[in-house]
């Protein structure tokens, strides 16, 4: 199971990984990711991993339990 997971010690808002994954990932009234909680579906795949190597504060993570 893949999930999306977010490091808030290293979050600055910067926003993009919301405009990568849009169906996972809602941005607050301030920028800062909301994560639907769901499951990273195969096809879903690339852009997760995508959002977490744009992250330029390396907050977001992919975590496969």
């Amino acid at each position: 199971m893949n999930k999306l997971e977010i490091d808030w010690t290293r979050c600055d808002g910067h926003g993009l990984c919301a405009g990568l994954v849009p169906d996972d990932i809602l941005l607050d009234e301030w920028g800062f990711p909301v994560l639907r909680g769901r499951e990273i579906t195969a096809g879903e795949l690339s852009d997760a991993r995508r959002a977490v190597l744009a992250c330029p504060a390396l907050a977001l993570r992919l975590n496969n339990r």
